[in-house]
């Protein structure tokens, strides 16, 4: 094995990141763990076209790729493992707050730190790329061992692996780095006929309330629409990308995804990136933006011109139901918080991310306090699920 670091996704040709995949034009795989979306955001965050604007305090991203590419005997690319060194946590969803305040009384430095995840993006997927036809147990373990290494060789406070599937939590604990609990609220697929065989599922009360939300956006008069990203021109994706962006503002959140980087995701992942939009007198008024893969759909943006009771969980929620059911997808992952999900059938599940601390006595703080969190987030996830929709053995 042979390590190098790479600057940029694009390092690598689209055929080289293929292999690690196993990608075939019949398959779709992890929509945020590929070539065409890391590219595309570095790529955006490398000119500066972001979308936080040239004087704010954040308009530097602080995602600096160095990802970690191991290469075989004859010199082939034979795995990787996406990773970034940040400056701050703006765009990782790590919850490392009040971290770098704990390193600096303990007369250290919290960043730069090393996370391997997808920028702006806390969705679970794969982290470790191994070409299919080599053992994936070995090729993964040494991918762990070199990122290990590099936090000693670059004397950083931390490797952070964040939202990791279940198969690669499971050896980031058995490595040694520690396993911190997340939820989210995730809609699963039990192989419903369509959204009424879905709904039947509930008590009377609840389905009679969701019945009404989406009435309100029926009878508002709106026109809903599918488009998938090589249906969707560069006029519309101006009025997309515009309500992603004021939204976001509205919000005091930043936009850190430029009009660029839509077009081009858009256009290179053609099907797998999703958009229900609503139409008034023609004109797009409110979009949510997915990606999907081959199993499921991902909701990450909304954007919305003006405020229609109801069409926010219609873009967000209902139509990515209804979606995922005609395309015969497991399930909908409509992206981070939001409790407001549980009373449209979004059950609590867990996520997993996994630390490597560099320093002994901060390892093992960070180990308490992340055990006492762990059971705290049970009790959450069983709160939650309390206030689940369905009728009592449905």
């Amino acid at each position: 094995m042979k390590t190098r670091f790479l600057s940029a996704a694009s390092e690598l040709s689209a055929d080289e990141w293929a292999t690690l995949t196993g990608d075939t034009p019949a398959q779709m795989r992890d929509p945020f763990c590929s070539r065409v979306f890391l590219g595309a955001a570095e790529t955006g965050m490398r000119s500066g076209e972001s979308s936080v604007g040239a004087g704010d305090t954040l308009s530097s991203l602080g995602w600096r790729a160095r990802h970690l590419c191991l290469t075989d005997d004859d010199n082939k690319v034979a795995a990787l493992l996406p990773l970034y060194i940040r400056t701050h946590s703006f765009g990782d969803f790590s919850r490392d707050w009040g971290w770098p305040e704990a390193w600096q009384r303990a007369g250290f430095a919290y960043y730069p730190k090393l996370v391997s995840g997808m920028p702006f993006t806390p969705s679970p997927g794969p982290r470790f790329l191994v070409r299919p036809d080599l053992p994936r147990a070995i090729w993964v373990a040494a991918l762990i061992q070199a990122a290990i290494a590099e936090v000693a060789r670059l004397e950083v406070s931390n490797w952070q692996c964040l939202f990791v599937n279940e198969e690669d939590a499971a050896t980031l604990s058995s490595a040694g780095l520690l396993m911190r609990r997340g939820v989210q609220f995730h809609w699963r697929n039990a192989d419903y006929k369509g959204f009424d065989d879905f709904l039947a599922g509930f008590t009377a009360e609840k389905r009679k309330k969701l019945k009404r939300e989406r009435r309100a956006v029926t009878e508002s008069g709106v026109q809903l629409e599918t488009l998938h990203g090589d249906e969707i021109s560069k006029e519309m994706w101006r009025d997309i990308h515009r309500q992603y962006r004021d939204t976001f503002a509205r919000y005091g959140n930043y936009p850190a995804f430029p009009l660029t980087f839509f077009i081009e995701v858009g256009a290179k992942l053609g099907r797998q990136l999703v958009v229900f939009v609503a139409r008034e007198n023609d004109h797009i008024i409110a979009s949510a933006i997915c990606y999907r893969d081959g199993n499921a759909l991902y909701g990450r943006h909304w954007g919305c011109d003006r405020t229609i009771p109801g069409l926010h969980f219609e873009l967000c929620l209902y139509q990515g139901i209804e979606y995922c059911i005609a395309q015969g997808l497991h399930s909908f992952e409509p992206g981070a918080q939001g409790e407001h999900k549980l009373a449209r059938g979004f059950t609590p599940v867990a996520t997993w991310s996994g630390f490597w601390i560099a320093d002994p006595r901060l390892r093992r703080a960070v180990g308490d306090f992340v055990s006492r969190e762990d059971a705290t987030m049970q009790d959450y996830a069983a709160e939650a699920s309390a206030h689940l929709p369905f009728r009592r053995g449905a």
